[in-house]
C-alpha cells in the first residue's frame, strides 16, 4: 500500500515538473539535437581545425643512410648559401649576396640578417662547418664566410647549394626538426620530422624497393608515395585505378635514361654503328620525355641540339660504310636496369628493323663489362659533366675518349663567364653528339600518390 501511494506520489511529481517546466523541456532538447546533427555533418571540418599535430606518412624506395638522405628529405631539414633555379642559374638563400675574386679562385659570402637554425639559435658563419677538399675557410666575422680554393672551380656556387648547411645533432636551417631516427644498422629505416611553426609532422619511411614501397601504401603503412617510376601493381593492377588515391606525374629533369656503348667493343668503337644504332632508336617512349641533350631542357646551357630523329634509310647507310658492312651479323647484348626492361624491348625491335639481333640481360647495377648498357645518370644541377665524359676518370663508363671533349670539359670548369661557359658548352654538346659515345633517349616520368 505504501508502495502504490509513493508511486503515485512520484508521478504527480514528475507530471507537475513536467507541466511547469516542459517548454523549456522541449526547446532545451531541439537545441541538443540541433548542435548534434551540425557537429556529426561538420565532423571532419571541425577536426581538421582542432590544434593538434597531423602527421604526414611519406614512403620513399631505396637504401639511405644518414649521409645519404635523398635532396627532398633534406631540403626539408635545411638550405643552402645558394640555391639553383630550373635554369640552372644561382640564387641566394642563407646568403644575401657573395663575391667571386682571383678568376673564380675565392668566394665570398655574406649571411642574411635573421636567420635561424631549427633550435632557435641564430645562425652565423662561425655555426657553418663545411668542409671542403682544396679549399681553406675564413670567417673574418659572424657574418662573412670566405672560401680560398686551390684551383678555379666554376661550380662552386652550385657545390654551396647543394651542401646544406647541418650543426652538431643533424641541426638545420629549415622549418623542421628531426624528433626521431630509426636506423637498421647503418641505413635508415624511418625519419620523424617535426614542424617549428606549426603542429605537423613529416614522417618518411624508407623501403628496398618500389613493390615494397607500393604494397606499403595499399596496406595503408604510409599516405604519400615520392618518386616512383610507374604504377603497376601485382600484374594487371594498376595504383591509378585506386578510387582513395591521387596521381601526378612529370618529367624528373635529375636523371636522364641513357644507351651506353662501350666505345672500348671492337664493333661499337666504330662511331658510324654506334651513330647508326642511334639513328634507329624510337622516336618516343611511353616512360618519359624524349631529348637528345645530355641537358635539362630548360638549362641555359642546353644548347637545343635535335640532331637524331629516328632515320632507317641514314642507319642502313652508315652500316653499310662502316667496319660491318654486313649488318645482318651484328648481335649485341644490351644488360639494362630492371625498371628498364621494357624499354630495352622497345630499342631491340627498333634495332631489328635494321637487321640487327640483340639479347637483353637484366642487371643490378652499372656492369664492369658490356656492349650496351641501359641506365641513367644524374644530371648535375651544373653543366659541368667532367666527371662522365673526361677521358682521365674512372667514371666515364662508356670509356669514351675525345681530347677535344677533354679540353671544354676543363676550360668549362675555370671560367667563371657564364656567357664564355654557355660556348664551351654548346661546342661540348655538338661535338659528344656526333661521336654519340651514348644515345640520350628520355627523362623519366615519375609518380607521386596521396591517399585522399
Amino acid at each position: 500500500m505504501i508502495f502504490l501511494r509513493r508511486r503515485r506520489l512520484l508521478f504527480w511529481l514528475i507530471k507537475a515538473y513536467i507541466k511547469r517546466l516542459g517548454k523549456s523541456i522541449v526547446i532545451s532538447f531541439s537545441i541538443a539535437l540541433l548542435i548534434f546533427l551540425i557537429l556529426f555533418l561538420n565532423w571532419n571540418f571541425i577536426v581538421s581545425k582542432i590544434p593538434a599535430y597531423r602527421t604526414d606518412t611519406i614512403g620513399i624506395a631505396g637504401v639511405h643512410t644518414i649521409d645519404s638522405l635523398p635532396p627532398y628529405v633534406l631540403n626539408t631539414l635545411s638550405r643552402g648559401l645558394t640555391k639553383v633555379a630550373n635554369t640552372g642559374s644561382i640564387e641566394a638563400d642563407v646568403a644575401s649576396k657573395w663575391e667571386v675574386k682571383d678568376n673564380g679562385k675565392t668566394y665570398i659570402f655574406t649571411l642574411k640578417d635573421n636567420v635561424y637554425y631549427s633550435d632557435g639559435k641564430k645562425l652565423d658563419a662561425f655555426l657553418i662547418n663545411y668542409d671542403f677538399a682544396d679549399a681553406k675557410i675564413e670567417k673574418p666575422d659572424s657574418k662573412t664566410i670566405v672560401f680560398r680554393l686551390k684551383d678555379t672551380y666554376s661550380p662552386f656556387l652550385v657545390t654551396v647549394a647543394s651542401h646544406k648547411i647541418f650543426k652538431k645533432g643533424f641541426v638545420g636551417v629549415g622549418d623542421y626538426k628531426i624528433k626521431d631516427i630509426d636506423l637498421n644498422g647503418d641505413f635508415v629505416q624511418s625519419i620523424e620530422l617535426s614542424s617549428i611553426k606549426e603542429k605537423r609532422k613529416i614522417k618518411f619511411v624508407f623501403y628496398p624497393t618500389q613493390d615494397a614501397l607500393k604494397t606499403a601504401f595499399i596496406l595503408g603503412e604510409v599516405s604519400q608515395i615520392y618518386d616512383i617510376n610507374d604504377l603497376s601493381f601485382r600484374k594487371k593492377t594498376s595504383l591509378f585505378s585506386f578510387k582513395n588515391a591521387s596521381v601526378s606525374k612529370k618529367a624528373n629533369y635529375d636523371r636522364l635514361v641513357t644507351v651506353f656503348y662501350n666505345n672500348h667493343d671492337s664493333v661499337l668503337s666504330d662511331k658510324k654503328i654506334r651513330k647508326a644504332l642511334s639513328y634507329s632508336l624510337p622516336e618516343n617512349f611511353s616512360s618519359g620525355e624524349r631529348t637528345n641533350s645530355p641537358y635539362n631542357p630548360k638549362s641555359w646551357a642546353n644548347a637545343g641540339y635535335n640532331m637524331y630523329e629516328k632515320d632507317l634509310e641514314y642507319s642502313n647507310l652508315l652500316l653499310d660504310e662502316s667496319s660491318a658492312s654486313d649488318s645482318g651479323k651484328l648481335s649485341f647484348v644490351i644488360k639494362t636496369l630492371p625498371q628498364y626492361e621494357s624499354v630495352a624491348k622497345e630499342i631491340s625491335k627498333a634495332w631489328s628493323e635494321i637487321g640487327i639481333k640483340t639479347n637483353i640481360e637484366v642487371v643490378d647495377g652499372v656492369p664492369s663489362n658490356y656492349q650496351i648498357f641501359l641506365g641513367e645518370f644524374i644530371v648535375p644541377k651544373d653543366p659541368d659533366q667532367y666527371m662522365l665524359w673526361h677521358s682521365e676518370q674512372s667514371t666515364n663508363i662508356t670509356g669514351y675518349k675525345n681530347l677535344r671533349i677533354d679540353k671544354l670539359l676543363e676550360d668549362g670548369r675555370k671560367i667563371v663567364d657564364i656567357n664564355e661557359r654557355k660556348k664551351i658548352y654548346s661546342d661540348f654538346q655538338k661535338y659528344l653528339l656526333d661521336d654519340q659515345p651514348a644515345a640520350f633517349l628520355f627523362f623519366p616520368y615519375t609518380y607521386t600518390i596521396n591517399r585522399i
